[in-house]
């Protein structure tokens, strides 16, 4: 069984740490799909799968959490188009729950936590989870001044001229009692009525085709002309709220009841309820009703009722404890295998994907499928197990195939349907060489395990055109060196007329702007002329190809040098190092201050060779993984050369640690021990993460403070020898009172 369906608890080691990078890739790819593009091509129930089993994983296997754990992120970024927003209160995500027995665990968990509150009934409330797109509304003296998407969960747009158009969101708060300033949340999204008749006003024009409600909700939100909003007929139903200066009421349930009463659509399938019998009970009362509702929904989520016992609980990475989605099954269907084709990654990776026949899944058309590795296609696993029923069943060209989207980006193969196999079909082939530059494709040995890796590598590095192309589309993207207007069709166009291999001549375009300007202007002629050929007759320009070129030129070369002096850890992601996310480099960043110290002692210990630890500092979050991942790339000549070409066109920025005012304890390492006797230890640790410190298990010379209850053991010796702060519960109660 391959790690896309083997049991976790049977994985080994190095299978482990496999599973956890390859979700970790696709759940990245996901979320930029989701929340930068608006265009997701599997449904919340495939991602939510696969996030489920990706945090099972790092349960199981902790010694492989990778440093840029997706558990520790909010997802997505804010594009480009609009004003960005800062949310003052951050719009968080949820966690999930796909089981009654995860209700059951969910509201177990409560009662722990609350367990020194010997008469408390915990109450809770269950509502709807609309498939929409979030947004957030900011009223001051109950007049609307600003509306934002959620974005990353921490900076959203500024799309309050379309949001003024939804009849669901009034202008001016009705009523009375709310308060001075308060930010109003909900869910924009689309009727099915109103979908269908918008696909039907569109082909009767030749116009485009929609996929479903939410995308397109999703796509009419953020609209230059707001009129074309208002003619999309959007809605609105508020249920949450971020920063008030004042709460609008003691429990979740009367606060939204109030959001009524001031205007808003609020869901009237909204209840309370004491017990997970009755949470239960509302969440198949809505499920039997979803099909009638007429708007898309996805599940229900249930919340602590109580405001008070929301903030006691706390939070948890990025996700408040007090809250759950308890999501709908993920759907199912048939097609038939046409193709399969390799794709070569950034890290030469062989990644088979299936092309499908197009069969619609949940409102979406789907027509690829990931098939993982080669064993994977076999239905094996690397034991020789088989994945797929009891004896191993491969995929082949022609097959019939139920997919769901459940579990990777691309959805996947639940079964292959035997007894529709055409006679001619054959096993499939996995390649031994990489179909782009013809260089050996193999698959690495774990020195630790002795056992093949399940992807196959391309070994031609830099002289791979796919790799060079796709690590050149990574050095310019968002999260890294975010130079604008070189997307992926410029990235490709200048690779493939050779006036840029590598990073470092991206930098050096500006003194080569004829060649530039020629092969941009080629490209357009071409479009041009395929253009005129679907459609019959020629276009007329209004402005010539050269004057537009220049324009173009302008504006890229300055975007380019706008970004000679890069964040470094920014520089250090871009720079594609393997296994080295964003959150990964920025703690490298933290770590070596400068790019001239991370190369020397990258150069230090390629020399050394061997136990990576005896160059390398212990960096808390930082494994072998990652120190071993940082020798390779300095162990190859071609990269330092690289490295050292970049580095004569840009400077990265030294990294320059700065801690909030805000807080007593805000960047600090805090490490509880003994008996804690005015909270729990989980109410403490959320207390301390809430104000911004981090919570360690252990003390070390990174502790800054140690609060010891009655029975603190070695924990308090070792402050005490280390000389670390330590304080008693009241101690520490007073120190964040401040």
């Amino acid at each position: 069984m391959s790690g896309a369906d083997k049991e976790i608890e049977s994985f080994s080691e190095a299978e482990a740490h496999a599973e956890i990078d390859r979700l970790h890739e696709l759940l990245s790819e996901a979320d930029r799909l989701y929340f930068e593009n608006d265009a997701p091509d599997i449904s919340d129930a495939a991602y939510d799968a696969m996030k489920r089993r990706y945090l099972a994983l790092e349960i199981a296997f902790p010694q492989h959490k990778r440093a840029d754990s997706l558990s520790e992120k909010v997802a997505g970024a804010p594009v480009d188009g609009f004003a960005k927003v800062r949310h003052e209160v951050p719009m968080l995500s949820l966690a999930k729950a796909f089981t009654d027995q995860d209700v059951i665990d969910f509201a177990e968990r409560g009662k722990r936590f609350f367990e020194r509150d010997k008469d408390l009934d915990l109450v809770f409330t269950a509502e709807p989870k609309i498939d929409g797109l979030s947004a957030s509304l900011r009223y001051e003296d109950g007049v609307l001044v600003r509306g934002a998407t959620r974005g990353d969960g921490a900076v959203g747009e500024d799309i309050t001229a379309n949001l003024r158009t939804i009849k669901d969101i009034p202008h001016t708060l009705k009523g009375k009692g709310w308060p001075k300033v308060i930010e109003i949340r909900g869910e924009v999204y689309m009727t099915m009525a109103e979908f269908e008749a918008l696909k039907a006003r569109s082909a009767a024009v030749g116009g485009q085709e929609y996929v479903n409600p939410r995308n397109t909700a999703a796509g009419s939100l953020r609209q230059k002309d707001p009129a074309i909003t208002a003619s999309r007929n959007l809605r609105f139903f508020a249920y949450a709220w971020g920063y008030a200066s004042q709460e609008p009421a003691p429990t979740q349930f009367d606060a939204v009841q109030k959001f009524g009463e001031w205007g808003f659509a609020i869901s009237p399938l909204m209840v309370r309820a004491k017990s997970v019998d009755e949470l239960v009970a509302q969440y198949k009362k809505i499920e039997e009703l979803r099909s009638s509702l007429g708007y898309d929904i996805d599940g229900v989520v249930y919340k602590i009722d109580s405001l008070e016992l929301q903030r006691r609980w706390g939070f948890s990475s990025g996700e408040p404890r007090w809250a759950v989605a308890h999501k709908f099954p993920a759907e199912q269907a048939f097609t038939t295998v046409r193709a399969i084709d390799i794709q070569v990654g950034r890290t030469g990776t062989l990644a088979p994907v299936a092309r499908l026949s197009p069969v619609g899944v949940g409102g979406v058309v789907v027509e690829n499928v990931t098939l993982h590795n080669e064993d994977y296609i076999k239905g094996i696993d690397s034991n020789g197990l088989p994945i797929r029923g009891d004896e191993p069943i491969d995929v082949r060209i022609g097959d019939t195939v139920v997919i769901q989207r459940a579990g990777d980006v691309i959805p996947q193969i639940v079964r292959v349907v035997l007894e529709k196999r055409p006679a001619e079909a054959v096993a499939y082939e996995f390649p031994h060489v990489c179909p782009v530059c013809g260089s050996p494709a193999t698959r690495e040995l774990n020195e630790k395990t002795g056992k093949e890796d399940s992807r196959r590598r391309c070994t031609g590095e830099l002289i791979c055109a796919a790799q060079a192309v796709e690590q050149l589309k990574h050095f310019v993207s968002r999260g890294a060196m975010d130079i604008e207007g070189l997307g992926t069709e410029n990235i490709e166009l200048l690779f493939s007329s050779g006036l840029v291999r590598t990073a470092a001549d991206i930098f050096t375009l500006r003194d080569r702007r004829t060649e530039v300007q020629a092969a941009f202007a080629a490209r357009r002629e071409e479009q041009s002329r395929l253009r005129e050929e679907a459609s019959g007759k020629a276009r007329k320009a209004t402005r010539s190809v050269e004057e537009r070129s220049f324009e173009g030129l302008d504006k890229l070369f300055a975007a380019i040098d706008a970004r000679r002096e890069p964040e470094l850890d920014r520089f250090i992601f871009a720079l594609g190092i393997r296994h080295i996310g964003e959150t990964t480099a920025a703690a490298l960043a933290r770590t070596f201050s400068t790019i001239v110290e991370l190369r020397k002692t990258g150069l230090e210990a390629a020399a050394a060779g061997g136990d990576v630890h005896e160059v390398f500092p212990s960096v808390n979050g930082l494994g072998d993984t990652i120190w071993e991942a940082l020798r390779d790339f300095f162990e190859n000549e071609r990269n330092v050369a690289v490295l050292d070409s970049l580095l004569r066109q840009v400077t990265p920025k030294p990294y320059v640690v700065t801690i909030s005012a805000n807080s007593q304890v805000a960047g600090k390492t805090v490490v509880f021990t003994g008996t804690l006797e005015k909270m729990t230890r989980g109410e403490a640790k959320a207390m301390a993460e809430r104000l911004g410190a981090k919570v360690a298990g252990s003390v070390s010379k990174n502790t800054d403070i140690l609060v010891a209850g009655p029975g603190a053991g070695s924990k308090l010796k070792t402050a005490s020898e280390l000389g670390i702060l330590v304080l008693d519960e009241d101690g520490w109660l007073d120190l964040v009172k401040q």
